[in-house]
């Protein structure tokens, strides 16, 4: 499962993680009744392997998950946003450097992303690779908005002090 998870490239949008994560996953799902046994078989070559589906429960489930998920905007706490939150800490110099290193992994992945849409578009149908287009809008917006601070940082245009900070404590913060 976890093999083909990879080989779909559904590890970009899922956290396959470790084999014994996975195991906990299914047995977590079989104890709650939403998938079940159907068979177990064995090869001469391998380990047995145990052939589960999904229960009436466990589609039911399913299927009002995902329309919950596609629907409902949820703010899944990612840590660029909350390291950009600290990001005055860095300075400016300290800054720029960051982002343009970010700047060149957002543009690898945006050719990586073209590539796999390349690659994938003929041998699947569209619906399949909504992930990746979804992935790679977000991805070339991000480098577009990346692109844009480092030009204010490089320009100066965009620029902190300690002495700002010190200004805006005495402005917003109470005295004790």
């Amino acid at each position: 499962m976890q093999r083909l998870l990879k080989e779909w490239g559904k590890d970009q949008v899922i956290n396959v993680g470790q084999r014994s994560s996975l195991y906990k996953t299914i047995g977590r799902l079989n104890e709650s009744g939403l998938i079940a046994v159907r068979q177990t078989e064995r090869d001469q070559q391998y380990p047995e392997r145990t052939v589960y589906e999904l229960t009436a429960e466990g589609r039911d489930y399913a299927l009002t998950s995902l329309v919950e998920m596609l629907a409902n905007r949820r703010n899944e706490f990612p840590t660029f946003p909350a390291a950009l939150s600290f990001a005055m800490l860095l300075g400016p110099s300290g800054l720029l450097s960051a982002l343009r290193e970010r700047r060149g992994a957002l543009s690898s992945a945006v050719g990586e992303l073209r590539a796999a849409l390349a690659e994938y578009a003929s041998a699947v149908p569209r619906v399949a690779l909504l992930e990746t287009e979804y992935q790679l809008a977000t991805t070339e917006a991000e480098l577009r908005w990346v692109e844009q601070i480092t030009d204010e940082l490089a320009a100066g245009s965009l620029t902190w002090s300690d002495e700002d900070f010190a200004a805006a404590e005495d402005a917003y913060l109470p005295e004790a």
